[in-house]
């Protein structure tokens, strides 16, 4: 295994974990602590037989984190390390650490509470502040503080408001610096009229023929992702690989976008949010950053969430430019005024402040929960999306006038389904 950053501060994470049932890791990118702590993990006394269930954000990091680590044990996945995610799993009898997407954990936590089997949760680029993952800690909280008070929970990121989740869950935490080299910062100095597809790829050409190495370059959604490369084919060297990397992406092609440039060739990968963290582009030098990401904002006067794009954190920022400093110094294009930086925020807000709030609603319900205050969150759910979800679950019939589930909240949780989606199905059926 590489010598990793992190190295440096495993006997310390393995001891507060001997005396402690939760732990706060923040560690800058490219320290190795997806790589390294949860095969560190695996010789703790207090995990006997159990397993270690490590919760990434997106799909592509549970697959490209699995083998990763089977890969440093000289294994292949599905061995000691497997995975699991809706519609696809890979473990095996001898599994011993899962990843697994956040949807995943919450339904293992519905379905046995107690988490028998297994000795650790870690939440991994816990500083997304996704829904789900603020779901799934609540319910893992709460069945260590009543079930299993042996359970392990460790939080993990690059970018992590670490005094705050230090003091919310009563836990120590393990600061590691990481070995990142520098990366020079140029900013755009004036606005411009070009669309941000016009704008990447003027910068990424420019770039191009300035410096050397791979470049990656950070898109707000599939459609400018697109555009930018329309613009980019046929104005690039035949040593320069081209490719996209989303989301809905087919999987090989993900997988080759993240995969190192052949011998004697250098790559662009335009790509969304996805790249962020977690995954790791081997000989990325420049990083271009458009400064836009897509978030879902639900509007409680419609019942309609929509995708906007926006402007993204400090903190998504500084993870950006870090992707381009993990093997030598390196350089990170904003396509931003200086400015304009002072008035981003300095964290990403959390999903639970601005979403539909009814799959919440429906998941508490099936834990036994009416009232949400009764599980631990960093962010509460605002009161007035909880009741405007409540109302609309009981009118939908999924919850009893009690707030109790119902044989139609059960059925919509199994399916999966969004409770919108369903109540838009029956719609249609009743016309």
């Amino acid at each position: 295994m590489p010598d990793y950053p992190i190295h440096a501060v495993v006997a310390d994470f393995l001891a507060k974990l001997e005396n402690h049932s939760r732990c706060i890791v923040s560690a800058a990118p490219g320290a190795g602590k997806t790589t390294v702590l949860p095969l560190k993990l695996l010789s703790a006394p207090w995990r006997g037989d159990g397993k270690i269930l490590v919760l990434e954000p997106r799909r592509l990091a549970v697959y490209a984190a699995a083998c990763r680590l089977a890969e440093n044990l000289g294994e292949n996945v599905g061995e000691t390390v497997g995975y699991r995610m809706r519609l696809e799993n890979c473990v095996g009898p001898r599994t011993r650490i899962e990843l697994v997407t956040e949807g995943i954990l919450t339904r293992m936590l519905q379905d046995g509470p107690e988490l028998n089997g297994v000795s650790a949760v870690i939440f991994d680029e816990f500083h997304e502040r996704t829904i789900h993952g603020d779901t799934a800690l609540a319910l893992a909280l709460d069945s260590q503080n009543n079930l299993r008070p042996d359970l392990k929970i460790i939080i993990m990121s690059a970018t992590l408001d670490v005094q705050r989740l230090s003091e919310a869950l009563n836990a120590p935490a393990i600061v590691s610096e990481g070995r990142s080299f520098p990366v020079e910062i140029f900013y755009r100095e004036t606005s411009s009229s070009l669309s941000m597809p016009e704008q990447t790829a003027g910068v990424i050409q420019r770039a191009l023929e300035a410096r050397p190495g791979s470049l990656l370059a950070f898109l707000p959604g599939e459609g400018p992702i697109r555009r930018t490369a329309e613009l980019l084919r046929g104005n690039l060297s035949a040593d320069v690989e081209l490719h996209e990397l989303y989301g809905r992406l087919d999987k090989e092609l993900q997988r080759r976008a993240i995969a190192p440039a052949p011998s004697g060739k250098r790559k662009i990968v335009l790509a969304t949010s996805i790249a962020e963290t977690s995954l790791t582009i081997e000989g990325v030098k420049i990083v271009v950053d458009s400064g836009l990401t897509r978030s879902q904002t639900f509007s409680p006067v419609n019942g309609l969430s929509k995708l906007e794009t926006v402007p993204i954190s400090l903190a998504s920022a500084e993870q950006r430019r870090g992707r381009a400093g993990r093997i030598e110094p390196g350089v990170c294009y904003r396509l931003w005024t200086q400015a304009e930086e002072k008035r981003m925020l300095e964290f990403t807000e959390p999903e639970i402040l601005h979403s539909d709030l009814a799959p919440l609603a429906l998941e508490l319900a099936a834990w036994g929960i009416q009232d949400p205050n009764e599980l631990f969150w960093l962010d509460p759910p605002p009161q007035g999306l909880w009741r405007q979800a409540v109302r609309f679950l009981t009118e939908l019939g999924a919850l009893t006038s009690e707030g109790r589930l119902t044989d139609t909240g059960r059925n919509i949780l199994k399916t999966g389904l969004e409770p919108r989606s369903e109540e838009r199905r029956v719609g249609k059926e009743c016309r």
